[in-house]
């Protein structure tokens, strides 16, 4: 239970992180920086962990490494959203 507890305090961190750098802080609150922080560790263990040879959050690592892996995958997520936001109609 306590492990659940810090994985989404941790992705929310990281969620956190992800909007700021990515200059979204201001349209996304706690819930979507915990989707985000979570998605993202998901999608960076699945791009980029084989290349660093690290796991994420979502695998229980929670290194430096594995950390730092989680964070890009989030930012690529909120990349990949900032496309698809960008060519719809408003």
């Amino acid at each position: 239970m306590i492990n659940f507890i810090i994985w989404i305090v941790v992705g929310a961190i990281l969620g956190w992180l992800a909007s700021m750098i990515m200059g979204r802080n201001a349209q996304q609150g706690l819930l979507l920086d915990i989707v985000v922080g979570i998605v993202g560790a998901f999608l960076g263990g699945w791009l980029l962990a084989p290349l660093f040879g690290t796991g994420t959050i979502n695998q229980n690592d929670f290194s430096l490494s594995g950390l730092l892996v989680s964070l890009l995958g989030a930012i690529i997520l909120l990349a990949i959203v900032n496309l698809f936001r960008r060519g719809s109609v408003r």
